[in-house]
């Protein structure tokens, strides 16, 4: 019969297997570690495709049809010329803070910095905004708003600006806002906002 003291003291650390990690950085540089009896080495490797922190590079192109002038997305969508041609969009609302407009020469923009802090006051910002897109809808045109991810501040404006066009109740143009881009999810203190906001 063994003895675990027995065990402990035949066990021999050649015996473990030697440990492996392919590891890729924040900044995309991809690494090996290997464990051995005289501690880790790590080495850079050219290109190779394993484990560890994965940076996601996929675009959102998806662009929310909430009116046939009225568009909601991304940055992603905003800087993509052959996603702005299918929805024949003709004017941009960029509401973002710190994101460039791509095509300045092509389409017609409006840029309204805005932080995505709860304590913002979104509703600050809905005459000037509700006023582009008028203008727009009276060219005829269509207009694609967006901030960076296209979650939080331009579906602020956009619920904002259908209670402010439309009279809609607050949960109803949300409701048609998230119908339109299901991502759409304002900050606590935009949504707190909105539900009172009165046009």
């Amino acid at each position: 019969m063994h003895s675990l003291s027995g065990e402990i003291q035949g066990f021999s650390k050649s015996r473990l297997r030697k440990q492996c990690t392919r590891v890729t950085t924040v900044t995309g540089r991809k690494l090996l570690e290997r464990t051995t009896d005289g501690g880790t080495q790590v080495e850079e490797l050219e290109d190779a495709n394993g484990c560890g922190f994965v940076e996601d590079k996929s675009l959102d192109l998806q662009v929310g049809v909430v009116r046939p002038f009225l568009l909601l997305a991304s940055q992603d969508a905003a800087h993509d010329m052959d996603t702005l041609q299918r929805y024949r969009v003709s004017h941009v609302l960029n509401v973002a803070y710190g994101v460039a407009n791509a095509f300045p020469d092509r389409l017609i923009y409006k840029t309204v910095q805005i932080l995505d802090l709860p304590e913002t006051d979104i509703t600050s910002y809905v005459n000037e905004c509700g006023s582009f897109i008028e203008r727009a809808r009276e060219q005829d045109g269509v207009v694609l708003v967006h901030c960076n991810a296209g979650v939080s501040r331009s579906s602020s404006i956009v619920t904002a600006y259908l209670m402010w066009r439309e009279g809609l109740a607050f949960h109803e143009a949300f409701r048609q806002v998230k119908l339109a881009r299901p991502s759409s999810r304002p900050n606590s203190g935009f949504y707190r906002q909105l539900q009172n906001y009165r046009p």
